[in-house]
């Protein structure tokens, strides 16, 4: 077997190293541009878990590693003239260029052909002369762009400036440091790699990189291997404070832009991609050397395991692509939470050192306890003193954050957990029976602070479906006040309902299994909307509403709110969302009019917001009125983030007293992007852009995503749904299992008795000890301390 590599970085190297070792019979060639001795680059950090894999891989590798690493377990936060520091987390770096020489050492040994300084041919001739092409060439690789059309790159460029630099500062733990400055902010992330230096990147984002000046400094062609020196001079002096008195050092630093690399596939033939050709991840969630060199282990892995090229490439990408795409998604999160770190400078040290390492959603509140109790417990007892918008004081930080009170409008909740509105396509002629009250019921006594009533319409044709419920009739009112009468002398958790017209949507068929919704055609009634589009090809033809017709929505709307309050309701809630009549004024892609109720956000706000302020005024005071709107659209020309926050700034100036924050659901085309969490945040930005309080839903299911979401600051609420239908006792149970058993989750009386988990076999199992002298617990909190030698020492006095 003939294998050719292109680029001698540590992937393209580590991959040689594994592949020769597990079949030395191959021949195999590196192709490296720069000569063997140049220098590039800074630090690289590695996690436990690829550590363990280089070990059991290539001991030798290993070894040499670890013989020069600098390890340390704490992660320093600086922010607002303070130092936040948790501990548990594990880190070992080295210097890169340390590494490239140890894989170089190891290449030689066993028998790798690496031609240095040498430009490798093109991939068209490698893939005809040899076996396997690896394309280890980077960010900029030419092996990808010469394949394009079977790799399909996509390259995402973001909205952040950075550069990459060094200091003779060594740091003791991995540090953030977040400056606010008269231009903005700039943020920092540092670590050390040896006892000499750290890495040091400088991270500011565009808008303000020109505020200071920056521009004028980079504007010109750098040479390569040349660096900004004007720059980082001036990145030198806004970050004094933190390098005391130690200097930035550069290697071919300047000013460059973060471009995130996905490939639709990563074969073409016997071509094959691995590291930064195949894929990047934002530096602030890990190392590219780290994923390189995952990718290296698992192909010659495959190779290995695989009789023919083909399948053992396929084998590789089935393997490492579902790991990549996990670790893209964080890296994602974090590099959007950087991007717009301006929007939590106003928050305390505390909350905002717990936000910024929660940003990725990988690592938790339940999470961070166990790496580092003292932290999230000092973090808890900010909270719960009162320090958050709408926390009153339960008065002990043991309380986990869901179990903490908030103040909704006139209402108390004792939790913040929601039950969103649920579609349950139960109702006869808009009349809620005894499923809804079974239903509401339940959600009642699971424990949840606020239940909603879902898609209840505003009148007969405002209706989705004619399985959704109506509140436009006194039969429907009737029934609506026995169920709230039932909930509420059963339980004290508030109950809403939420108030829609469908709109285009309205008069389908209640959906499919598959979630599908087919038009009900000759048995439906007439539809108005924002504009006369249709939701897709199938679908009917609604009509403009004109003045009259948004007068009678407006009227029924307002009739609907009186009958909710007298119906017994605590909060109401308003669908400005999910492609319903609001939502199709409110969206640029569905509402196309030409007259004043059409055009700028102005315009496609103006009928929504009368609505809102009528309802407002015949809402009470000491009850709460929300509204949910989708802050994107998934489509191209959709609702933008800065359109979300300027539509949820207008409801709160008219009267909400907070937005439920969901997405999409606006036009069939759309592409939403989904995972855990996912539309957190657009509510995270609506919160920290306006300070409204928001509702977060959307993919929450764990009672540690809600703590994290809550005590970093995201959301105000967290709505769970499909959690809840799954488990209507959710919030109970989640009591449970964190030791919860105070008043803001209380077990109804009949139930007390199975408040407890259930024994299962093998609980009551209590262990032996087996061990003759106990292993020392690892220390939460490890600093670098680099080895100072004893000749140096003496020199110094």
């Amino acid at each position: 077997m003939r294998v050719a590599v292109i680029g001698g970085g540590p992937g393209g190297l580590y991959f040689a190293a594994l592949a020769q070792r597990l079949s030395p019979e191959w021949e195999i060639t590196v192709w490296e541009r720069n000569a063997r001795d140049d220098a590039f680059g800074f630090g690289v950090v590695f996690s436990d878990e690829t550590l363990d894999g280089i070990a059991q891989a290539d001991p030798v590798v290993f070894e040499a590693m670890s013989a020069e690493f600098a390890r340390w377990s704490d992660i320093d936060v600086r922010y607002g003239g303070e130092v936040h520091v948790s501990g548990g987390h594990g880190f070992a770096a080295l210097d890169r260029n340390r590494l490239r020489e140890i894989l170089q050492r190891r290449c030689a040994e066993l028998g790798v052909r690496v031609h240095y300084g040498t430009e490798a041919p093109p991939v068209e001739e490698l893939s005809a002369a040899y076996d396997l092409v690896v394309a280890a060439d980077g960010i900029r690789s030419t092996a990808r762009e010469t394949y394009a059309s079977s790799f399909r790159p996509d390259l995402d460029e973001r909205h952040c400036r950075y550069m990459w630099l060094s200091t003779d500062r060594v740091f003791e733990a991995f540090t953030f440091i977040v400056e606010k400055r008269d231009f903005g902010s700039v943020q920092v992330h540092a670590y050390p790699y040896d006892d000499k230096r750290s890495t040091f990147i400088v991270e500011i984002a565009e808008d303000d990189w020109r505020r200071e000046g920056f521009e004028a400094l980079a504007d010109r062609e750098f040479a390569r291997g040349e660096s900004d020196e004007a720059s980082v001079r001036r990145c030198e002096e806004i970050l004094a404070d933190h390098l005391d008195g130690h200097r930035l050092i550069p290697n071919a630093s300047k000013w460059i832009r973060f471009t995130t690399v996905r490939n639709a596939s990563w074969r073409h033939g016997n071509v094959v991609l691995l590291g930064d050709a195949a894929h990047t991840a934002h530096f602030s969630i890990g190392s590219g050397t780290k994923l390189a060199m995952e990718d290296s282990l698992a192909l010659a892995a495959c190779l290995h395991e695989h009789a023919d090229v083909a399948s053992a490439l396929a084998a590789y990408e089935a393997e490492r692509r579902p790991v990549v795409e996990s670790t893209q998604r964080a890296a994602q999160a974090s590099l959007e939470w950087f991007e717009n770190v301006g929007r939590y400078t106003a928050q305390e040290p505390p909350q905002f050192a717990f936000n910024l390492l929660t940003r990725s959603r990988r690592v938790t509140y339940d999470n961070l306890r166990v790496r580092d109790e003292a932290f999230t417990t000092a973090v808890d007892s900010w909270h719960s003193e009162g320090n958050a918008p709408g926390v009153t004081r339960p008065g002990a930080a043991t309380v986990p954050p869901m179990f903490r009170p908030f103040r909704l409008g006139g209402l108390r909740l004792r939790n913040r957990v929601v039950v969103p509105p649920t579609a349950l396509y139960a109702a006869r002629e808009g009349v809620p029976g005894d499923f809804e009250l079974v239903h509401l019921s339940t959600q009642a006594l699971g424990g949840s602070g606020l239940v909603f009533a879902g898609m209840t319409a505003v009148g007969a044709d405002g209706r989705a479906t004619p399985g959704c419920p109506g509140l436009y009739t006194d039969e429907q009112e009737a029934a609506w006040r026995r169920i709230t009468d039932f909930v509420h002398g059963q339980s004290d958790t508030c109950l809403g309902i939420q108030l829609t017209h469908a709109g285009r949507r309205a008069a389908t068929a209640v959906p499919r299994p598959d979630g599908t919704a087919v038009p009900l055609g000759a048995d439906g009634w007439p539809l108005v909307a924002a504009s006369p589009l249709p939701w897709d090809e199938n679908a009917a033809l609604p009509r403009e509403a004109t003045r009259q017709d948004m007068d009678a929505v407006a009227r029924d709307f307002v009739a609907a709110a009186e009958r909710a309050h007298r119906a017994g309701f605590d909060a109401l809630e308003l669908q400005y969302g999910h492609g319903h009549l609001m939502s199709g004024f409110l969206s640029p892609l569905t509402n196309q009019r030409t007259d004043e109720y059409g055009g700028s956000l102005t315009g496609r706000l103006r009928f929504p917001l009368e609505v809102l302020r009528a309802v407002r005024a015949v809402w009470p005071m000491g009850k709460a009125l929300v509204v949910r709107i989708s802050a994107a659209d998934w489509a191209d020309g959709g609702t933008s983030e800065a359109d979300a926050v300027e539509i949820a700034r207008a409801l709160g100036e008219a009267g909400a007293d907070a937005v439920d924050v969901s997405t999409g659901e606006v036009v069939s085309h759309q592409r939403p992007r989904y995972g855990r969490s996912y539309q957190t945040p657009y509510a995270d930005l609506i919160r920290n852009a306006t300070g409204i309080p928001t509702i977060a839903v959307g993919a929450i299911s764990t009672y540690d995503d809600v703590n994290s979401i809550i005590l970093a600051g995201r959301a105000d609420l967290c709505a769970v749904g499909r959690a809840q239908l799954h488990d209507p006792l959710w919030t109970l149970h989640a009591a449970a299992a964190q030791g919860y058993t105070g008043p803001a989750a209380p077990w109804p009386a009949s139930w007390r008795a199975g408040s407890g988990r259930p024994p299962g076999a093998r609980t009551d199992r209590v262990p032996p000890r087996l061990q003759l002298l106990r292993e020392a617990s690892v220390p939460v909190h490890q600093r670098w301390v680099p080895h100072i030698p004893a000749a140096a020492v003496a020199a110094a006095r």
